[in-house]
């Protein structure tokens, strides 16, 4: 079992690999770029993204369950890299507050329509969620021909 630092790890060296994808991207590209029809922008996905995180974190330690999806806005690539910086510094802040038993708790999802769960699988939900948007975020950079980041340097 992962410990809650080694937890914080994981999600660190992930953020930092989001990151970099972001800078890969031209600023264009980055906000209107789709690899197919139906498919977002890499900049949505983001945003998607760290509003999830923002939301359960701070249900988490807090008990304040609010999200608005697409709350977040940027219209420039700093901005985002920004908004990334912002609403993980406010992370660390609350995961001083989240203990063990807390991240153990079972309890009904307050923004979907799922099954009561551990708010650890909230924090790996989240986790896999950035993950399943990165990976995207590689394959519109290979169509814009551009090398996506070593996935295995975080």
């Amino acid at each position: 079992m992962l410990s809650k630092s080694d937890l914080l790890k994981v999600l660190e060296g992930n953020r930092r690999l989001t990151v970099r994808t972001i800078e890969s991207f031209p600023e264009k590209e980055l906000f209107h770029f789709s690899a197919a029809e139906g498919m977002r922008p890499f900049s949505e996905m983001i945003i998607e993204i760290l509003g999830i995180e923002q939301a359960y974190v701070r249900g988490i330690a807090l008990n304040k369950w609010e999200w608005e999806p697409g709350g977040i806005k940027s219209s420039a690539k700093e901005e985002l890299l920004t908004a990334c910086q912002d609403i993980r510094s406010e992370t660390l802040k609350l995961w001083e507050e989240i203990t063990e038993e807390r991240l153990s708790a079972v309890e009904k999802d307050p923004f979907f329509e799922a099954p009561p769960t551990s708010h650890l699988n909230r924090i790996l939900y989240s986790l896999e969620n950035e993950i399943h948007h990165r990976g995207q975020g590689f394959v519109y950079l290979r169509c814009l021909g551009i090398e996506p980041p070593a996935f295995y340097e975080r």
